[in-house]
């Protein structure tokens, strides 16, 4: 088992490509589900708390588990799980998504902080993982969509 990843980061938009490229270099391979759980996440704090907290990521993986936590310092801002989001609705998807994607998530507080978490699957390892081809379109070096391909 390798040690954790850990980024502390004031939580405002341009930190996102960052920590998304960061826990790609950390896992060493694609991971959409987790760099897609880690821009919701942060974007919840930036959207609920205010531009610039200060916010710590964590990502550590064992053989059949990835876990993220992304800490900031309010126990009260608690994220709401909503499933009503309309087709037309802007936001409200995201920890729809993040219910989707993890094995299982949730908070812990306390009274400086909450940390709000989630574990997904490990990725597909040996020959499991050549059965699958990554795609994406790059727009200036970002992956605008990426896609998995079964073949």
């Amino acid at each position: 088992m390798r040690p954790s990843l850990t980024l502390e980061l004031p939580a405002v938009p341009k930190e996102l490509r960052e920590v998304r490229r960061g826990i790609r270099a950390y896992v060493g391979e694609p991971c959409a589900d987790l760099q897609l759980c880690v821009s919701e996440l942060l974007t919840n704090v930036i959207r609920h708390l205010g531009e610039g907290v200060p916010v710590t990521v964590r990502v550590s993986c064992t053989r059949d588990r990835t876990r993220l936590e992304v800490t900031d310092p309010d126990p009260r801002a608690l994220p709401v799980l909503c499933r009503t989001a309309g087709e037309d609705d802007e936001s409200g998807r995201g920890l729809a998504l993040l219910d989707t994607l993890s094995v299982r998530w949730g908070v812990d507080r306390w009274p400086g902080g909450k940390t709000v978490w989630c574990e997904l699957a490990a990725q597909p390892s040996g020959t499991e993982r050549d059965a699958y081809r990554f795609q994406s379109d790059e727009v200036e070096g970002e992956p605008s969509r990426v896609s998995i391909c079964v073949e």
